[in-house]
């Protein structure tokens, strides 16, 4: 098993180098003796889509939120483009889109005038090109249509996506959104992680926090899974799921019989959802053409079978020995 806190991939050669986010012992105890955090060492590549994995309740929104200098860490370090935060706050900020904790948005206003009030409390902001910008921006998030509906009429995923197209008003450097799918559709989902791979094929690197292992396993290239306040494991998602077992998968109209066979073959976790038979990968002194022969010696028909490929939940689950909250 891997190491808490362990790099896997590239990374674990190359450290920090082109890093845009770099952390190191970062630690938050809250007033009462709590530990939110406890010593992240965490490294966010350049250009990167990375996924910030975790539990409700595992320190991911505590550390974006020192990262970001809305709160001071206990102990520790991190740097933000470069620049130590929060004492660089005022020259990172300005280059660093944020959507954290769901947006504050003033109800009474439309969703148009939001953007508004949001760009012209920026100092860099152009105000000649701000209704522009504003269009651009409601346009891009699907809210065009709804841009003059006071926003106190609008969905909790209607919020989410206006506090995303404030965020997206000027061009960043580093993107960070803290489980931007929240109250969304499946198919406002999927625009929103459409939209998140178009800004990093424009060179923005993507800072995405989510509960969800389906949506960083989509659209992220890097992944750091935390847990209870500490990192378990970092690096490339190809990676890390490359590193857990795939399970055997069986889909046969006679489960019980082929449940009972890979059982008495050894085989570990036999689980039976419906036509389908799920189990452990077989150690590999364990012949795949050995078991589906004992399969269908025992008359048991076969539909589909083999090995399929890891997914992340998996990894967490290899890594940490424990399940993982995969619908929130």
């Amino acid at each position: 098993m891997t190491e808490p806190g362990t790099a896997i991939g590239p990374e674990a050669a190359t450290g920090s180098a082109g890093a845009v986010v770099e952390t190191r012992g970062l630690t938050k105890r809250y007033r009462g003796g709590q530990l939110a955090v406890d010593g992240l060492d965490l490294d966010v590549p350049g250009g990167s889509v990375f996924g910030f994995l975790g539990p409700n309740g595992s320190g991911k929104t505590t550390t974006i939120r020192m990262l970001m200098g809305l709160i001071d860490p206990t102990s520790g370090t991190a740097q933000v483009l470069g620049q130590p935060m929060p004492d660089a706050a005022c020259t990172v900020l300005p280059q660093v889109g944020a959507l954290i904790e769901g947006p504050a948005l003033y109800g009474f206003l439309s969703g148009r005038d939001n953007l508004l009030r949001y760009d012209s409390a920026d100092p860099t902001a152009d105000p000649r090109t701000r209704r522009v910008r504003v269009a651009q921006a409601l346009d891009r998030v699907g809210l065009a249509a709804a841009a003059g509906k006071k926003a106190k009429a609008y969905s909790l995923g209607m919020k989410q996506r206006l506090g995303l197209a404030a965020a997206l008003l000027q061009p960043r450097r580093l993107l960070v959104l803290d489980e931007p799918t929240n109250g969304l559709d499946p198919q406002g989902m999927r625009e929103i992680r459409t939209l998140v791979r178009e800004l990093a094929a424009e060179g923005t690197t993507v800072f995405l926090s989510s509960h969800l292992l389906d949506e960083i396993e989509q659209v992220c290239t890097h992944v750091a899974v935390m847990a209870r306040g500490r990192l378990v494991v970092q690096g490339p998602v190809a990676d890390l799921a490359a590193g857990a077992r795939g399970r055997l998968a069986v889909t046969t109209p006679d489960p019980g019989d082929a449940a009972r066979v890979l059982k008495e073959r050894g085989l570990t976790g036999v689980t039976v959802d419906g036509d389908r038979v799920s189990a452990e990968a077989p150690p590999g002194d364990v012949e795949l053409a050995d078991l589906s022969s004992a399969l269908v010696h025992a008359d048991v028909r076969l539909r589909s079978f083999g090995i399929e490929r890891a997914s992340l939940e998996d990894a967490f689950v290899a890594l940490t020995g424990e399940g993982f909250d995969v619908a929130g």
